[in-house]
């Protein structure tokens, strides 16, 4: 039988660790300059941009070339999963075909930083035959496609964090920096909502924390744990036994929740010398559980048990109808947590 190996941990000296966090922080520095001289910039220029994106009856069309191409993937990404339909298109394939895939209802975002991109001045003509509006984020706003552009966004970098200035660092940090400004600005104008950031996530811990409702996990019918007010303390301790909820709740003839007893009630219970058989539930139980409808969020119910320290919550309708327990645990195999 073979077993994976793990090397021990490379041991540095300390002018090594110290040299490395410097070069580090250095660059941190630099990169944190350049996404902070993009505040200005953030005018009317930038609202009429938002404007023409916002206004789009199509979707909104991202390219670049290099490392502008893998920014500009990442902001088509976060826009289409913030409201704003988009998608990536390499502007080297779009001139053997790709430009199929662009209508004259659609907008152009380029991303060069020189601005003066082979593969996308050779495809203006076309977008420009189109019709359609045509925003660029460029470091030269005199150059070829800034001058073309519809709209440009200035994200001229002082220096890269590259000692040789030769590797896209500030300026590819400050390109995703005014992408994300544009999404989230539109966001927020669009009105979109958590729900619908899940709808487009529906996959993984966020879209069960954003889509599941406590009516798909919690329990009902016979296996809701409950009492009514002149139930035995002992009687009501086998039905949290039975039901295996460490609690009941307690309720009327019209299945009103009118209180819950819990683990730590009978622990008060016996602190106090009450009589188990002869003691009536409705002296002892807490009058005000806390509770959820059916219709909130798993998520919800896992912030009010945080919130409270309690393993369960009762859910109810209007009315304080019993519709249901949901647990801890419901939550847990949900994947909520």
């Amino acid at each position: 039988m073979s077993f994976l190996h793990f090397e021990e941990p490379m041991k540095l000296s300390e002018d090594n660790i110290n040299r490395f966090c410097r070069l580090g922080k250095e660059v941190i520095h630099i990169e944190a300059e350049a996404i902070a001289a993009l505040q200005p910039r953030i005018d009317s220029v930038f609202a009429q941009a938002c404007q023409y994106l916002l206004e789009c009856e199509g979707r909104i069309i991202v390219s670049g070339m290099g490392k502008s191409g893998h920014i500009g993937n990442k902001i088509a990404a976060t826009l289409a999963s913030t409201g704003s339909p988009a998608f990536f298109v390499h502007p080297g394939e779009a001139s053997h075909g790709d430009l199929g895939m662009i209508t004259n209802r659609d907008v152009i975002l380029t991303i060069s930083y020189s601005g003066e991109a082979d593969e996308i001045i050779r495809i203006l003509p076309i977008i420009k035959r189109l019709g359609i509006p045509l925003i660029s984020m460029t470091g030269n706003p005199q150059s070829t496609i800034a001058r073309t552009s519809t709209v440009n966004l200035n994200i001229q970098v002082e220096r890269e964090a590259c000692p040789l200035g030769l590797a896209p660092t500030s300026s590819t940090s400050a390109a995703l920096a005014m992408g994300d400004a544009l999404a989230i600005a539109l966001l927020q104008v669009r009105g979109f909502t958590a729900e619908d950031f899940a709808l487009a996530h529906p996959g993984g811990n966020l879209g069960r924390r954003l889509l599941l409702r406590i009516s798909d996990v919690m329990h009902c019918d016979d296996e809701i744990p409950q009492v009514t007010p002149t139930t035995s303390i002992s009687e009501a301790l086998i039905e949290i036994t039975r039901k295996r909820f460490g609690m009941t709740t307690v309720i009327n003839e019209q299945k009103q929740l009118l209180g819950i007893f819990t683990d730590g009630d009978l622990r008060r219970t016996l602190d106090q010398g009450f009589d188990l058989v002869k003691t009536p539930i409705g002296e002892v139980m807490s009058k005000h559980p806390k509770s959820i409808t059916p219709h909130s969020l798993a998520a919800e119910a896992l912030r009010l048990m945080q919130l409270f320290k309690i393993t369960s919550l009762v859910v109810i309708e209007h009315d304080n109808q019993i519709m249901g327990i949901v647990h801890l645990h419901d939550l847990l195999r949900a994947g909520v947590i």
